[in-house]
């Protein structure tokens, strides 16, 4: 391929490149560059949200360069800052761990596992020292950690920065002296940990990293970045249907973007298509890209068959209670359907929960005698039955 043609697959959907100029420089002496992504393991699953750089890893790794992704083990006790007005709370040794293998076993759905060099950040970390560690905190400033939006914005309001977050960006930025990094991407909320790589990559007396920075995607509601704690995520270890609905709730606007950061299909020729089949195309390649073709497939029919004949689920799974008469919305809770009371009487309250395909007016105790279906909203259906 082309210089040009690598250079436009890289470009796709980015929002900066720091510089283009050293990137087509360093395209140019064709040889396999190591591409770097570091990801800290502070929570289980990983969302489509978390997958737009892992995405762009993977045209790098398709281009012929060697991936390397980081696991950021160390730098997790600490917490990354970007973007916090507080500190993070500190996870355990044990958590930390458990949380790097469901990444490994999630990335590897994205990227080829053969052709990706896997690295914890403790191995050069715990050996760095205290000298080491006296050496690294020299190339950097109070002032300049100051200047970071974020910390300037905590340091104004009177909220604390401890001495340890002010560390986060330089043994980071350490990583990429590690494994003598030529690339680094991130979100755009990691710009100054890349910035500060490339500073320290250049006192160590190595060639600066580029640096690659990426969208924040926003979730389903189309406002918010995609994240758990908006409740607007969409995660690839969903079951299928969940994410294929999800992907089908999103706006036309939203879905642009979509297939610009989390596929390779032309752009020009998506739009040439109408809107709700070209949705059901996007699904269909997330399902496909984490399940397979014959499941996206059976999504698609089961999601018609539900949506636009308003029929029943083929399968619709079973919740079995000890309890004979309870209140609704604690019902919606102890089944799945809710995550909690609160948001249950707000589902009743809005019409979305229906009892044996009747609308609930009002949450009130119900007996359970025989077998209950319940549908909250479009998408979620459970058979109760009593023990």
């Amino acid at each position: 391929m082309d210089l040009n043609e690598q250079l436009s697959k890289i470009k796709r959907g980015a929002v900066e490149i720091i510089s283009e100029e050293e990137l087509t420089a360093k395209l140019k002496l064709n040889r396999p560059l190591r591409v770097k992504l570091g990801v800290d393991p502070t929570s289980p699953d990983i969302h489509l949200g978390h997958t737009v750089v892992i995405e762009k890893l993977k045209t790098f790794q398709d281009l012929g360069h060697k991936v390397v992704f980081i696991i950021g083990d160390f730098t997790a006790r600490i917490g990354d800052p970007s973007g916090r007005n507080e500190a993070r709370p500190v996870l355990d040794e044990n958590e930390i761990l458990e949380n790097a293998k469901t990444y490994q076993e999630q990335v590897f759905k994205i990227l080829d596992k053969e052709k990706t060099e896997v690295m914890f950040n403790s191995h050069w970390l715990y050996s760095l020292g205290l000298d080491g560690l006296l050496e690294l905190a020299k190339h950097s400033t109070v002032a300049q950690m100051l200047a970071r939006a974020d910390f300037n914005q905590r340091y104004k309001s009177g909220n604390d920065i401890t001495i340890l977050e002010f560390l986060y960006p330089l043994l980071t930025g350490y990583d990429s002296v590690s494994v003598n990094s030529d690339i680094e991407l991130g979100g755009t909320d990691q710009k100054f940990n890349l910035l500060m790589a490339r500073q320290i990559q250049k006192d160590y007396g190595q060639v600066p990293q580029v640096v690659v920075t990426m969208p924040l995607l926003e979730g389903t509601d189309g406002v918010q970045k995609m994240s758990k704690s908006y409740e607007n995520y969409i995660g690839i270890s969903e079951i299928p249907s969940e994410i294929f609905g999800k992907i089908m709730s999103i706006s036309d606007e939203l879905m642009y973007k979509y297939f610009e950061l989390l596929t390779q299909e032309n752009l020009s020729d998506v739009k040439k298509e109408h809107p709700k089949q070209m949705k059901e195309k996007l699904a269909k390649i997330i399902v496909t890209k984490f399940y397979s073709s014959e499941i996206a497939q059976n999504c698609e029919e089961e999601f018609n068959k539900v949506f636009a004949s308003k029929e029943l689920p083929s399968e619709i799974e079973e919740f079995i209670t000890s309890k004979k008469e309870i209140k609704i919305s604690e019902l919606l809770v102890d089944a799945g359907l809710s995550v909690s009371k609160k948001e249950s009487e707000r589902l009743i309250k809005q019409g979305g929960v229906k009892i044996n395909e009747e609308k609930i007016q009002a949450d009130k105790i119900i007996k359970i005698a025989g077998e209950l279906l319940i549908q909250v909203g479009k998408r979620k259906f459970k058979k109760i039955k009593t023990e």
